[in-house]
This record gives C-alpha cells, sequence and structure tokens, in this order.
C-alpha cells in the first residue's frame, strides 16, 4: 500500500504561481511513478504531469510550459510546481502512484485526497 497526502494548494491571482507538493509513504518512493491529475467542477478529471523512475516526464499540453513536475526521493515526496496560472487551472489537484513504469497507459491505484487550488481573474 501506498498513502499519498498533499499539500500547498490555496488561492493565487491569475498569472501567479504555486507549488502543491505530495509526500508518499508505505513504498519505495523511488521505485514508483508519480503523477498529478486535477478535476475542474463538472469536467472529468485529467491526467497533467508525470514523472517516472528515470526522471522521464510527461506534460498534457494544457499546461506544457507553464507546469514543472519534480521529484526527490530522499524526501518521498513529488512536487508540482505552476507558474502563470489561468482561471481555468482552477481544480482539485491530487497525486497518485502506479509501479508500471511511463510511458504505459496504465492505471494509478494509489491516490492521494486532493488539494483545492483557485485561480482568480
Amino acid at each position: 500500500q501506498v498513502q499519498l497526502v498533499e499539500s500547498g494548494g490555496g488561492l493565487v491571482q491569475a498569472g501567479g504561481s504555486l507549488r502543491v507538493s505530495c509526500a508518499a509513504s508505505g513504498r519505495t518512493f523511488s521505485s514508483l511513478v508519480m503523477a498529478w491529475f486535477r478535476q475542474a467542477p463538472g469536467k472529468e478529471r485529467e491526467i497533467i504531469a508525470a514523472i517516472g523512475t528515470t526522471l522521464n516526464t510527461y506534460y498534457a499540453d494544457s499546461v506544457k510550459g507553464r507546469f514543472t513536475i519534480s521529484r526527490d526521493n530522499a524526501k518521498n515526496t513529488v512536487y508540482l510546481q505552476m507558474n502563470s496560472l489561468k482561471p481555468e487551472d482552477t481544480a482539485v489537484y491530487s497525486c497518485a502512484a502506479r509501479s508500471l513504469p511511463l510511458p504505459t497507459a496504465a492505471p494509478y491505484p494509489y491516490w492521494g485526497q486532493g488539494t483545492q487550488v483557485t485561480v482568480s481573474s
């Protein structure tokens, strides 16, 4: 089992920056693929970034060039640095983990509770 706890969400003005974090426990963090998802009101949940065990990354087109995913294996933590935020980035951001490597399209069995990010115009 893997336990994930997000932190760092909040309210920010458009054009601003925010960093959310996700602390993991329960398994060897360095062996996990970590990802960030978001779900806006009335919309489906979407994957926006992922980072593999070799630090390979994936970004959705909607955040490419603005968001950066990173991991600190010594701290068992994955980060999502969000810059140039837009009102349409408003959503609940959740981290997720799995064992199967990128770029395999596989489900993520482990999830955090999510953290709200609100971008005001």
